[in-house]
């Protein structure tokens, strides 16, 4: 569906997107994750068409962007980190005035403006005037007119920037909304651990490079990869047995640790991933091992964002 190539940005001799490679597809929730002058901003002025690259290309369903015009804008809503609002509108106004710079008509005006509201949770605000909103509120409408249009990308650069924790969970079910409606949403955050939970894909980038792309999953597999095994055994296990159980693990070839740290917990370095994880489990079921407790302590985002960049 977004079809990156070769994207570069210098800003004079100051390279800020190096030659960056993307694909995302349809109906795809994708986080753009990385530290500040990463060039994250960078990479979605360019998709929402407001900053030229140096090089490069990026194309949605064929339709190239970067001189694309007005075709090219229907396709793609942005909502920028600082969004900017007409105090001195009412929400409907707000919504039809943005309506009418895409020569949207009256009648199809009308339905997406009651549509939309209703999808950000504002329709009892329709009337008030946007200086009367909250920040939060502020945030869904600006959300709201990036979708005034229809367009099949959705941009959205820090969206729960200074929200409340309700206000978050109320853009994280909109966002869902729109991942079943089946919108592509690219979504740059800070809150890392809130992308884990609604993205399907992302991308990290640091100092303009790409650092990684694909699942959530799969990056936090081939970080936490050899994390090690917590192995916890049952209040009633014998000394002898947890004596045994240690000499069952040394055995097997893919373990290649074993640390003793209370008297009836282990902790186990295994590798090659989750087979021969799962593999020793069964071994010590299979020996009727008194095992309580078996897991890998999940390695969080920020952990993982800090060590894949470090060396970035």
């Amino acid at each position: 569906m977004l079809n990156i190539e070769g994207l570069t940005r210098y800003y004079g001799k100051f390279l800020a997107l190096d030659h960056l490679d993307l694909t995302i597809g349809d109906g795809e929730l994708h986080g753009f994750v990385g530290p500040n002058g990463a060039g994250k901003t960078t990479t979605m002025r360019i998709l929402a068409t407001l900053l030229a690259p140096s090089a490069g290309s990026a194309q949605i369903d064929g339709v190239e962007l970067i001189g694309g015009g007005k075709r090219a804008r229907r396709l793609v809503g942005y909502m920028p980190d600082f969004f900017g609002v007409y105090d001195n509108l009412r929400v409907g106004e707000y919504l039809d005035f943005y309506a009418r710079c895409y020569d949207i008509g009256k009648v199809q005006r009308q339905r997406m403006t009651d549509q939309l509201l209703e999808l950000v949770h504002l329709s009892d605000k329709r009337d008030e005037m946007v200086d009367a909103l909250s920040r939060g509120m502020k945030q869904r409408l600006c959300l709201a007119r990036s979708l005034m249009h229809d367009p099949k990308l959705l941009i959205l650069d820090e969206p729960a920037s200074g929200m409340d924790p309700r206000a978050r969970a109320e853009m994280k079910g909109i966002l869902k909304t729109l991942k079943e409606m089946g919108k592509t949403v690219l979504i740059s955050s800070h809150i890392l651990p809130e992308l884990s939970e609604m993205c399907d894909s992302l991308t990290i980038l640091d100092h303009g490079k790409l650092v990684f792309s694909g699942t959530v999953d799969a990056l936090a597999e081939k970080m936490s990869g050899d994390a090690p095994v917590d192995i916890r055994f049952t209040p009633t296990a014998s000394e002898g047995q947890v004596e045994n159980a240690v000499s069952v693990l040394r055995e097997l070839p893919y373990v290649s640790g074993i640390t003793q740290e209370e008297s009836r917990f282990l902790r186990v370095r295994v590798e090659g991933g989750e087979k021969n994880r799962a593999d020793l489990l069964c071994e010590l079921m299979a020996r009727e091992m008194p095992v309580l407790d078996f897991h890998r302590e999940p390695m969080n985002l920020e952990k993982v964002f800090m060590e894949v960049t470090q060396d970035a």
